[in-house]
């Protein structure tokens, strides 16, 4: 070998080898959290920066709450998922099962009360309403009165014009809920529940669906009329002028706490407590809440903002209703198995 090609080559090894270092050196954070626009609002506004800042690549996993508890179930002792963000009721779940750390650092002198879980364990990111999604053109073309009531879901001219997400999802969940309550029930008693949806409810329901995508895209092919979903869903749909809005029912509309945790394990990184410090600051809970309509968290945040029209804040708050969800979760699975089998056959 001559000396030129002796440099050539160890040029070429300190190459390699560099690249194979900064490549090892190269730090992940594995986000699990809700699809649809909450995806892509996260993509746009949150990760990109969050990135650049912490030299760190954000892979994000999409899915619903009970997948992606489901996910820290498979995964225990072998964790792969750094933050889990899910709803407030499977979150308690998550905390019980000891897949949530403690949130170093975490300065709750800006966060409203009801954001915080016991010893730091999770934290609201969002809040969300419960209720109706109407397309308003179709039903001001038909002359249909603005639904008011929960019981309005059982109105024959919806006919296969009803979707509600299935009871792995939270808004099924509390449809459940809703008329087990209506109905001289409660989370503690949910046969009356059951008996209303399999009789009155059923018959309208188009189908149950708790993709955000196909939810949308139920609406825009004209096959959706009506369905139960959430304040922040509603008003991100219609921010891209769909002719959609969102009712709330006068019997109440359940208040779901899209929550996030870092979860536990020996390898956590502290990259996890960071990203949700910045989801629950202020300049972040703006953007979610003017892009996605989001009832924020932070204190900081201006509710009166229009894109907050949807949101439960302000006098709309007196409309929510707060879950049982110890009694809740105590009986989710033998729910769902029930659902699974009665309902949604």
């Amino acid at each position: 070998m001559t000396r030129s090609m002796g440099s050539i080559a160890i040029v070429g090894m300190a190459v390699v080898l560099g690249a194979v270092s900064a490549s090892a050196q190269t730090k992940t954070l594995t986000v699990a959290a809700y699809g649809g626009s909450w995806e892509q609002q996260m993509r746009k506004d949150v990760i990109p920066a969050f990135e650049q800042k912490h030299g760190v690549k954000v892979e994000y996993v999409a899915g619903n709450s009970t997948d992606t508890l489901a996910k820290l179930q498979a995964q225990k002792g072998n964790q792969v998922i750094d933050v889990a963000i899910v709803d407030d009721g499977p979150m308690y779940q998550a905390i019980q099962l000891g897949f949530c750390g403690k949130i170093e650092g975490l300065d709750k002198s800006d966060l409203y009360p009801a954001a915080l879980f016991k010893d730091d364990k999770a934290v609201a990111v969002g809040q969300t309403g419960t209720g109706f999604m109407i397309n308003t053109k179709t039903f001001k073309d038909k002359g249909w009165a603005t639904p008011t009531s929960w019981n309005d879901l059982k109105d024959a001219k919806f006919k296969k014009l009803l979707v509600i997400p299935p009871i792995n999802n939270t808004y099924g969940l509390y449809t459940l809920m809703m008329f087990a309550r209506m109905n001289g029930g409660s989370e503690k008693n949910i046969e009356p529940g059951f008996k209303a949806m399999k009789a009155e409810i059923n018959p309208n329901v188009l189908v149950y669906e708790p993709s955000p995508g196909k939810m949308t895209e139920l609406f825009q092919s004209n096959q959706a009329q009506i369905a139960v979903w959430g304040t922040g869903r509603v008003q991100a749909f219609a921010n891209t002028g769909f002719p959609v809005d969102f009712i709330y029912p006068k019997e109440g509309a359940p208040i779901l706490l899209a929550s996030a945790c870092p979860v536990a394990k020996a390898n956590a990184s502290p990259l996890a407590h960071e990203f949700i410090k910045l989801l629950i600051s202020a300049p972040i809970q703006t953007v979610l809440a003017k892009e996605m309509g989001n009832g924020p968290v932070n204190t900081k945040v201006n509710v009166d903002m229009p894109e907050l029209r949807m949101a439960p804040v302000g006098p709309r708050a007196k409309l929510v209703l707060q879950p049982d969800w110890d009694a809740i979760n105590a009986q989710r699975e033998e729910w769902t198995k029930r659902w699974n089998r009665e309902v949604e056959r």
